[in-house]
This record gives C-alpha cells, structure tokens and sequence, in this order.
C-alpha cells in the first residue's frame, strides 16, 4: 500500500476528518465525478482522489520514485501539479487557501503569492474563527506537519512551476488547461474580504 493509499483509507475510515475536510478545506473524498475524461497531456495516468464544490477535482498521477503526484483540474478550465504526493498536498489544502493564492499571484510572483496568503488567512479566520484547530485536528490524525505558510506557499509555487514538464491538464475536449497560476495580484471591485 502507498502512502498515497494509506492516507486516502484513514480518511475513508475516520468520519470527523473526512467531514472536516469536505467542510472546511474543500476536499471531498466523495465527490469524483467531475474529472472524468480529463488526462494528462503526456499520457501518464491520473485517478480522480477527491473534488471540491466549485467543481474542481484532485487526481493522483502514476508512481514515481515512490511516490505519486497530485495535479488538481478546476471547472473553469486552470489545472497542474499541486504536490509531489498526497501528505504534501493535505498539508498545503489545510495549511493555505491554496487556490485563492494561486489566483492572486501576479502571474506566478512568488512574493504577491506571500502577501495573498497572508491577507487570505486573515479572511479566512474571520469567516472560520476555529479552522486552526480543524487543521491542527486533521494534521495529527493524518500524521501531517503544520507548516508555516510562508513555506506552504514556496512548495505551491514549486509544484505549479513545474506543471510544463508532465502535468498539463487536456479536457475532454481535448484543449490544454490554462495555468493555475493567476494573473490579478488582489481581488477586483472591493479589496480583499
């Protein structure tokens, strides 16, 4: 069994965590049916692990060195790797509002990455006053690491980076996915939350 593997059982198995995720960080074990037909443009298999509300769905990729990718496809057409394995990936999930970072990116700066993340975190401890303790909750029975986020977002923008060399997304329409990375650098009309 991969750790990959490992991972995805203790979640099946442990109801508080699985809802925890699905609830707070928009990893929903349940919810696989967005992502079908889409593949990766080298060809190399990808299996859809997990999805989100909004539409978008996490795929593990083929063994590597033990261990096996994540690439994460949205619905609105933005896809590429996420993680070099499913713990780094949970540990970016929960740790980051990870997507809306990659939004507000400046077209991949990691520095306007820096400061989306920190003015995320803010918004999302108002909306979610309790969400460091559902990670600190999800993290200990995954056998996770708290990162700093800081460091989460210098391992998302490696991951994204890399995306050219093996993780595009094709959609079933057989077009590329565009970048994750975004191009605004703060959210239109109003600021930040």
């Amino acid at each position: 069994m991969t750790s990959s593997d490992h991972l995805l059982d203790l979640i099946q198995n442990t109801p508080e965590i699985d809802v925890l995720l699905r609830s707070s960080f928009g990893f929903d074990i349940h919810r696989k049916h967005y992502g079908e037909g889409l593949r990766l443009a080298s060809g190399a298999p990808m299996e859809v692990i997990a999805g989100e509300s909004a539409g978008g769905a996490y795929f593990l990729c083929a063994e590597q060195n033990g261990r096996r990718s994540v690439v994460y496809a949205s619905s609105e057409g933005e896809g590429g790797l996420l993680a070099d394995d499913l713990g780094e990936a949970l540990e970016i999930i929960i740790g980051l509002e990870w997507h809306d970072c990659l939004t507000f990116s400046g077209g991949g700066d990691v520095e306007v990455m820096q400061v989306s993340a920190r003015r995320l975190a803010l918004s999302r401890d108002k909306y979610n006053p309790d969400i460091d303790n559902e990670a600190a909750q999800v993290a200990a029975a995954l056998s996770l690491h708290i990162a700093p986020a800081n460091d989460l977002v210098i391992r998302l923008h490696a991951a994204a980076s890399k995306t050219e060399a093996g993780y595009v997304v094709i959609g079933e329409d057989c077009q590329e996915f565009g970048s994750l990375f975004g191009e605004l650098v703060e959210p239109r009309h109003g600021g930040w939350r």
